[in-house]
């Protein structure tokens, strides 16, 4: 029993942005407690339903975080290339690592398989206590220190809180923090796929006139997972299907690239919503990952950006440790929340400008679509700035991720 345990920083939240921002703050000496509300396991067996593309940045910090040798490279397919099209016009857009004298664009990995690689590695950490299965019951902030009681009694204290409990995160809700938030006005389904073709380590996406749909290469040569993005009603007929229905439907609208669709999964539905925290720090508390923000899956860029604030909050809270200053003071949080919220802010729009720009049948807008996506395509410098962008590489990073 932990009874009244005292500790630098306290992470509610033990996925994958969570445990990352714990690994680098222990590598920073600082004493971390971790209160994760699930346990994770080794992946085996069927591929899992949800993966994540991670981009070249978040590998980077995955492997200054000596995380990624851990990570069971069989369940992982780096992609060399990216296809992109609009049904019904003539813009397309593709991708090729070679082209910039890189080995991949980045790998399709499932969540689990990540957050059990860097779970095995916050195990290596005598300045990390993970605490797996519990549930916080009460929350509390005073002027120099937080204090969490656990749903079995126990008690903790810390300098700072980090909340990385996800996207209707506990933490948020009890701090009485507002959301900014709107409806994409979709589902995503999400399955695993076998194609008649391999699928050659490239990752695809179509826009169609109601959203876009994506085949993510996994680590069989005809395995894909797909997310697939619907108004409430057409998802609600794709799931009410039965499977041969379900695998006609979705050869037609991926116009038969990867010859026929077979379904090698159940199908799940998931509503997109956009939210945004009008405060990503207050006194003593920092948000993080999903607890700060969603962002529609368009470009599979939100676990990107939760890696991000992650390498984020580790080099700032880093920083003011080193420096003699109190962690968990709101003046001092001020410029990592402002650091943050320009990155969030500036990739919600990104994907809200995409995403009306690709939808629907408005004959002006399909034309600027498809003559930007050929002029992207065909001008070297611009492709270049778009792989790179697609790679996660940027001015601006966290140190972790260069």
């Amino acid at each position: 029993m932990l009874s009244s345990q005292a500790y630098d920083i306290a992470i509610v939240g033990g996925g994958m942005v969570g445990l990352a921002t714990a690994i680098g703050l222990a590598q920073a000496n600082l004493n971390v407690v971790v209160i994760d509300a699930g346990h994770t396991d080794a992946v085996v067996g069927e591929p899992r339903l949800r993966v994540s593309a991670i981009n070249k940045a978040s590998q980077r910090l995955l492997e200054n975080l000596c995380a990624w040798t851990y990570l069971d490279t069989s369940r992982a397919t780096p992609y060399q290339k990216m296809a992109v099209w609009d049904k019904d016009g003539f813009g397309k857009i593709a991708f090729d690592a070679n082209s910039i004298s890189e080995t991949s664009l980045g790998a399709i990995i499932e969540n689990d398989a990540i957050s059990y690689a860097l779970a095995k590695r916050v195990g290596e950490f005598d300045n990390i206590t993970h605490i797996e299965n519990q549930r916080l019951e009460r929350i509390a902030f005073g002027e120099r220190e937080a204090w969490l009681t656990l749903a079995n009694g126990d008690n903790v204290s810390a300098a700072l809180v980090i909340a990385a409990d996800g996207a209707n995160s506990w933490v948020r809700e009890q701090c009485k923090i507002p959301l900014t938030f709107w409806d994409y006005g979709h589902h995503a389904i999400v399955a695993t796929i076998r194609t008649e073709m391999p699928h050659l380590a490239t990752a695809r996406q179509v826009f169609l006139k109601d959203g876009p749909l994506a085949f993510l290469p996994l680590y069989e040569d005809n395995l894909c997972s797909i997310v697939w993005s619907v108004p409430p009603e057409r998802a609600n007929e794709l799931l009410a299907m039965d499977k041969v229905q379900f695998e006609r439907n979705l050869t037609a609208a991926f116009d038969g690239r990867l010859g026929i669709c077979q379904l090698e999964s159940e199908r799940q539905a998931f509503p997109l919503r956009m939210r945004y925290a009008r405060h990503f720090a207050r006194h003593r508390l920092v948000l993080a990952g999903d607890a700060a923000h969603t962002i529609h899956p368009l470009a599979g860029q939100g676990v990107n950006l939760g890696f991000l604030d992650a390498a984020s909050i580790i080099e700032v809270i880093s920083e003011l440790q080193q420096a003699g200053k109190d962690i968990g003071d709101y003046a001092q949080l001020r410029a990592l929340e402002r650091w943050r919220k320009a990155d969030a802010m500036e990739m919600i729009a990104a994907m809200e400008g995409f995403k009306h720009l690709f939808e629907g049948t408005n004959p002006l807008k399909k034309a600027i679509r498809d003559l930007g996506l050929n002029l992207v395509d065909n001008v070297a410098g611009l492709k270049t700035v778009f792989i790179q962008q697609a790679m996660g590489n940027k001015s601006a990073l966290p140190k972790l991720c260069r």
